[in-house]
């Protein structure tokens, strides 16, 4: 039987991470390579994602970048030639768009839902066939959010497309399970991002900080054991499930 240690290890293993140029993507990818995972680092801009590949080679840790747009299957198809010897996807890859629902553009609908959820089953379809086709199983971790649990006011695509990924996950569980593929998902709460810092800072921020039971945003570095969980083969036995990071949103009172 492995160690504690050993459980939890990724050495050997190699792991794409989507939306590696910002964000959680970007501590997503440094917390796998800390962990001894080669890391392939994937986005649409080329300039951070190879900022982020000097730092982790400065850092000692391996890493190489491939630029693509979730939003493009053509794209997606490029980004399978880089997945041979995949054995971990975190599947993070997204955006919101905020409008209130009688002022929702087509473009703002289709750019969300097709980046969130589209590219996601897409790059998740990829993912599973080079796992199946190595042979030796993997780990795809779905980036969802509270979002798809629970409602808000002004971001409707991202709650639709975020209650699309829960149940994706689920589903491509129960199909990749019988080619040792694990499928699971991240639930992340409020945590601060470059997309959101304005909203923390104004009032209604504030007021949704109130709401939470902890009182306070996550910090990045509370997502790195459900990720690492997740990711490693101290998780053998899960798939399909749904781990939510969120200080008790998600059972706070009416």
């Amino acid at each position: 039987m492995a160690s504690v240690s050993q459980a939890f290890s990724l050495a050997g293993r190699n792991a794409l991470v989507t939306g590696a140029a910002g964000g959680l993507g970007r501590h997503f990818a440094r917390v796998l390579a800390q962990a001894g995972a080669s890391v392939i680092l994937a986005g649409r801009q080329l300039e951070p994602l190879e900022a982020l590949q000097g730092e982790l080679s400065q850092e000692g840790w391996e890493s190489s970048v491939v630029v693509f747009d979730a939003q493009r299957c053509a794209s997606i198809d490029a980004l399978a030639s880089a997945m041979q010897n995949l054995d971990i996807l975190v599947n993070n890859a997204g955006v919101a768009r905020a409008d209130m629902a009688l002022h929702q553009s087509e473009a703002q609908w289709d750019e969300v839902l097709d980046t969130n959820l589209k590219g996601l089953f897409f790059i998740a379809q990829a993912a599973g066939r080079a796992m199946h086709q190595h042979r030796r199983g993997g780990s795809i971790i779905n980036i969802a959010s509270i979002a798809g649990i629970r409602q808000g006011m002004g971001l409707l695509p991202y709650h639709v497309s975020k209650s699309g990924v829960i149940q994706l996950t689920k589903t491509l569980a129960l199909e990749f399970a019988r080619y040792n593929v694990r499928v699971n998902a991240i639930a992340p709460g409020s945590f601060p991002t470059e997309m959101n810092r304005q909203f923390w800072a104004s009032d209604e921020g504030k007021a949704t900080l109130q709401r939470i039971p902890q009182r306070r945003l996550g910090r990045l570095q509370e997502l790195d054991g459900p990720l690492l969980l997740l990711a490693s083969d101290a998780s053998s036995y899960m798939t399909g499930s749904v781990v939510t990071v969120d200080g008790g949103h998600l059972v706070s009172g009416l």
